[in-house]
């Protein structure tokens, strides 16, 4: 599905005009900053502030959003109550780099209410000041405490689901990887969307057509997400650690119930399909679907555009797991056997 030429030509050319994200993600920061402060408060959404405590004694924050349900009537008034069906433990995108949770403020308070599912956003350390694994290792023991009960009182651990963007959802994947191989805590949700799986993503020897494909037009150029692994990994070696890379896990078994959603115009959106097939080849229970006309970094949109709205759709089917027809257009492609 062919993007809007217009479209075209301004994402080449911002992609094309970027500098190189290891001398650019400070400006990058400061500019994530200043957007964060115009997010507009919604209603229907609480806001709350907690916060983990690591076993080196730093506090990680963490924001709770969530969902309320308004009911008014002429007898009782109007009558706010919560409206949460479950908990969402979210890891921000930005290539372990940038992002935080002030930057998907608007973005978690759409999730908490189109999901109807409180969620909670994880302010992990972040590259170059802290490199791998502080990073994995701060949203671990954040995950375990909640399924522990030691964050929040009233969690049920049978209903809190893994869920992160790009850079988080190779955090959320490598949680449950992590729980699996320790034997802390079993998540039986996890939701990854455009997640970073694989170690190489240089344009002339990355195993992915979509590196070179989309490599370098649509706003994440396979430069930037070389960029970001490299202040990501304290050093070379790193890349070789399931942990880093989840694609590269000899076993995949064991793993957690997989919604894995994809971008047509994505650079990671190959190696997210070989690792949604890698999981459901391990005996996992997997889902995946390819949303077309979509480019890395979406779900930051505002909720008003369709690709933002059929992704919700698609995630609150598979939690509440409900059929999935497609509806007028084709929005999305269904993979792994999926409708």
């Amino acid at each position: 599905m062919p993007l809007n030429k217009a479209v075209l030509a301004a994402f080449k050319a911002a992609t094309r005009l970027r500098p190189d994200i290891k001398d650019f993600y400070e400006a990058q920061r400061f500019a994530e900053d200043i957007m964060a402060r115009m997010a507009i408060p919604n209603p229907r959404c609480r806001i709350d502030e907690a916060h983990a405590v690591m076993p080196d004694g730093y506090e990680v924050p963490l924001r709770v959003f969530t969902p309320l349900d308004f009911d008014f009537s002429l007898a009782n008034g109007l009558k706010v109550c919560e409206d949460s069906r479950g908990t969402v433990l979210f890891f921000h995108g930005g290539g372990w780099v940038n992002g935080n949770v002030d930057f998907y403020l608007d973005a978690c308070t759409t999730m908490a209410i189109k999901l109807e599912r409180r969620v909670v956003s994880v302010d992990y350390r972040r590259a170059p000041e802290h490199r791998f694994p502080q990073a994995p290792e701060d949203c671990y023991e954040t995950a375990r405490q909640l399924f522990a009960g030691n964050l929040l009182p009233d969690v049920d651990p049978h209903n809190i689901v893994l869920f992160g963007d790009s850079a988080g959802g190779n955090l959320a994947t490598v949680v449950s990887l992590m729980a699996r191989d320790r034997g802390t805590f079993s998540p039986r949700t996890q939701m990854l969307l455009y997640p970073v799986t694989y170690n190489d993503h240089a344009f002339t020897t990355s195993w992915f057509d979509s590196v070179r494909d989309n490599g370098e037009d649509y706003l994440l150029s396979w430069r930037d997400i070389e960029g970001y692994m490299d202040l990501y990994q304290a050093s070379p070696a790193d890349r070789s650690n399931p942990y880093f890379a989840p694609l590269l896990a000899p076993d995949l078994s064991g793993m957690p119930r997989t919604l894995m959603l994809t971008a047509e115009y994505c650079p990671l959106r190959d190696e997210g399909e070989v690792f949604a097939q890698r999981l459901a080849d391990d005996g996992n229970d997997v889902a995946c679907y390819r949303i077309l006309d979509a480019v890395h970094g979406y779900l930051l949109y505002p909720p008003v555009f369709s690709i933002v709205r059929d992704t919700y759709r698609i995630m609150k089917h598979f939690l509440d797991d409900e059929e999935l027809k497609q509806e007028g257009e084709p929005a999305w492609l269904g993979l792994l056997g999926t409708d």
